[in-house]
C-alpha cells in the first residue's frame, strides 16, 4: 500500500515536472522563431543592425536551439527510463500490477457512472 502511494506521489509530480518542461520547450521554440523572424525582417528593412549586436544575438540564438535540443534528448532519455522501470517492476509484480489495474478500472467506472 505504502508503495502504491509513493509510486502515485512520483509519478504525479514527474507528470507535472514533464508538463512544465513541455511548456517550456514549447516557450523556448516560440522564442526561436521569433527571434528567426526579427532577424528576417531587420536584414529586409533599410536600418542593418550593428555587425557585433546581429553575431552576438545570432549567437545567442545559436545557444538557445542547442539547449533545446539537449533539453529535448534529456526528455526523451528520462522518459525511456521510466518506461523500462516501469516495465521491469510490472515483470516483477504482475499481480499487483492487474490489481492495480482492476482497482482503476472501478474508480474509474464509478465516477463515470455518477454522470
Amino acid at each position: 500500500m505504502e508503495q502504491a502511494q509513493q509510486s502515485n506521489g512520483i509519478a504525479g509530480s514527474h507528470a507535472a515536472s514533464s508538463a512544465a518542461r513541455d511548456r517550456l520547450m514549447g516557450d523556448l521554440k516560440n522564442v526561436i522563431q521569433e527571434a528567426e523572424a526579427w532577424i528576417q525582417d531587420a536584414s529586409q528593412t533599410q536600418h542593418e543592425p550593428d555587425p557585433e549586436v546581429r553575431a552576438r544575438f545570432e549567437d545567442s540564438l545559436r545557444t538557445a536551439k542547442t539547449d533545446l535540443l539537449k533539453l529535448q534528448d534529456s526528455m526523451l532519455a528520462r522518459g525511456k527510463l521510466a518506461a523500462q522501470s516501469a516495465n521491469i517492476y510490472l515483470k516483477d509484480n504482475p499481480w499487483k500490477a492487474i490489481g492495480l489495474g482492476a482497482a482503476l478500472g472501478v474508480i474509474a467506472g464509478m465516477l463515470i457512472s455518477r454522470k
